[in-house]
């Protein structure tokens, strides 16, 4: 019995030591060297980063890991890594009243110094990272867009560094006091929807263009002065070389000379006795020194013409031929070309002269025909007598009568106010019978044939017999 019983006993204290040991081991809490654990339900003192002491319901663990009292504390995690952000403000007025939109972008977190932990603790605890962003971001926007009221659009152009130190300076004063710490900041671009920064950026860029301009000008201009000057010295010290040949070539024919002379002297000075040797001697020096300038003048003249004729041939090759063949080939063309335009003048002259004879006959044939049939017409008018003509005329009055009644067999309807008992529509066949009976007076008028005397004939033969 005292066996069992202590079996029940040692199994008791086993599950309680596991027990135990399971809540030890579910209680100890361990972060990593981004993130603090704050453990809260035990009293304590801090220092805060303005060097004030406060006291404090909780301890906090920076990394490593630490026991949390069961029912008696409460740990949480506060994320100490950087957390980005990228900022974009609306359209803010700048000192110069220009409205621009800015894009920026910062790193923050949690500063690593205990009193600073204990104040994003309290105000960030449970939020985690989109909480700490949410509040830099806002912040970090109304300071850029504080300072931006103060600077102009060219101060920040040109001045990005000043913008992101005043904006740096403001925002770490309000976010330290909230336990964080502005890593960087940086602003990467800034537009405008005015065109205010385009118009800013033309006349640097125009500069730019002319800059380079005048540069590869000047470099051009460079190059052509040095090979000027080259060419100059290479002509020079051609000119020298040359002048060096003429001067060996002289030497050359003096020493020739000299030898001559010494031979002279010694023939001299063995046929002849000494005073004659040196009377001599003495005129074949000086005919010696005048053969010698003549040799100079000589070789000074060949040299001049050797130049004459290099400078005429190179005036030949450079100037005369080309203006011969420009010349010759001028005229050539100038002979083409008269002899096309008279070639075409003479064309022109056959065919108007082909044109109007062709034109002539075919007036001539049309007037001839027209003649011809005119005179056959009148031969054949003059046969005609009296009775044929107005028989002619009778002919033709059925269709002058047609002509005269047509009107009305296109009338539709016709409106007639009048106050007259005579009916209006029989009052327009009166109308046009009374024109009817005007042919016979029109046709006497225009003819001089009476058509009612040769009716009257017609129809009453007998009495004009009686008669």
């Amino acid at each position: 019995m005292n066996l069992v019983t202590g079996l029940i006993i040692a199994g008791i204290i086993i599950v309680v030591l596991v027990l135990l040991g399971l809540v030890f081991a579910k209680q100890y809490q361990k972060v990593g060297p981004n993130e603090a654990l704050v453990i809260s339900g035990r009293k304590k003192t801090v220092t805060m980063p303005d060097g004030t002491k406060r006291r404090v319901g909780y301890r906090i663990r920076l990394g490593g890991g630490t026991f949390v009292r069961p029912f008696v504390e409460k740990a949480d995690v506060l994320p100490m890594d950087v957390i980005p952000l990228s900022i974009r403000t609306p359209e803010v007025l700048t000192r110069g009243g220009v409205p621009i939109v800015a894009d920026a972008s910062a790193q923050v977190k949690v500063d690593s110094s205990e009193g600073a932990i204990h104040l994003a603790a309290e105000q960030f605890l449970g939020l985690g990272k989109d909480g700490i962003r949410d509040v830099a971001a806002n912040i970090i926007e109304g300071r850029m867009r504080e300072v931006i009221g103060t600077m102009t659009v060219e101060e920040i152009y040109r001045g990005r560094a000043d913008f992101n130190h005043k904006v740096t300076e403001t925002v770490q004063a309000d976010i330290s006091r909230m336990g964080l710490s502005l890593l960087s900041f940086a602003l990467r671009e800034f537009s405008d929807t005015q065109g205010y920064l385009d118009a800013l950026s033309k006349p640097l860029i125009s500069a730019a263009k002319r800059e380079a301009a005048v540069a590869e000008a000047e470099s051009q201009k460079e190059a052509i002065i040095k090979s000027s000057q080259a060419r100059k010295e290479g002509e020079v010290a051609r000119l020298q070389a040359e002048a060096l040949i003429a001067k060996a070539q002289w030497e050359n024919e003096a020493k020739k000379a000299e030898s001559l002379i010494q031979v002279n002297q010694k023939k001299a000075q063995a046929d002849f006795s000494y005073e004659l040797e040196r009377h001599r001697l003495g005129q074949d020096l000086k005919r010696e020194e005048s053969k010698v300038k003549m040799v100079e003048r000589e070789q000074a003249i060949k040299i001049e013409e050797l130049e004459i004729l290099r400078r005429e041939k190179e005036l030949e090759a450079n100037v005369l031929k080309p203006s011969d063949a420009r010349k010759y080939q001028i005229k050539a063309e100038a002979e083409a070309e008269e002899f096309r335009i008279q070639a075409e003048a003479r064309g022109k002259a056959e065919a108007l002269k082909l044109e109007g004879q062709a034109e002539a006959s075919r007036i001539k044939d049309k007037g001839a025909a027209e003649a011809e049939a005119m005179a056959k017409k009148a031969e054949a008018m003059s046969r005609y007598n009296d009775a044929a003509v107005l028989e002619m005329y009778m002919k033709v009055l059925p269709e002058v009568v047609k002509g005269v009644a047509e009107p009305l067999s296109k009338i539709d309807k016709i409106v007639m106010i009048n106050s007259d008992k005579e009916l209006g529509a029989a009052k327009v066949s009166a109308q046009v019978a009374q024109v009817l009976s005007q042919v016979p007076d029109v046709v006497q008028a225009l003819t001089g044939a009476d058509l009612k005397k040769y009716l009257r004939d017609k129809l009453s033969p007998e009495e004009k017999t009686a008669k």
